[in-house]
């Protein structure tokens, strides 16, 4: 009797879980690797699908996963400049790892 009801109306993407949205993404087939993302870039992916705009302001200048794949280049650089004995250069990375990774605390 009431599940014509719930069916008709939607929730908003926002309030619904990321379970939820996962499988809302598997029904849609522009998206990919849907188990593999988390809410906000779900959020995103169908909105993109569906062609809705996302009013909302973008606080990250970078996501967390993009910084952590530069935070592990440059732990290879480091090793790298370890090996070739260049202790300045590997202080220079040093640093540079460090703010990244408070920049990963900030985003999270």
């Amino acid at each position: 009797m009431g599940g014509k009801k719930k069916e008709a109306k939607e929730k908003p993407l926002e309030k619904m879980t990321a379970t939820e949205l996962r499988e809302l993404a598997k029904e849609i087939p522009d998206i990919t690797g849907a188990h593999g993302m988390n809410k906000p870039e779900l959020v995103t992916a169908i909105k993109q699908a569906r062609g809705i705009e996302d009013t909302q302001k973008k606080k990250r200048r970078g996501s967390v996963r993009e910084i952590k794949a530069k935070i592990q280049q440059l732990k290879k650089d480091r090793a790298a400049a370890l090996e070739a004995q260049d202790a300045r250069r590997a202080a220079i990375y040093k640093r540079k790892i460090s703010r990244l990774k408070k920049k990963t605390r900030r985003a999270a």
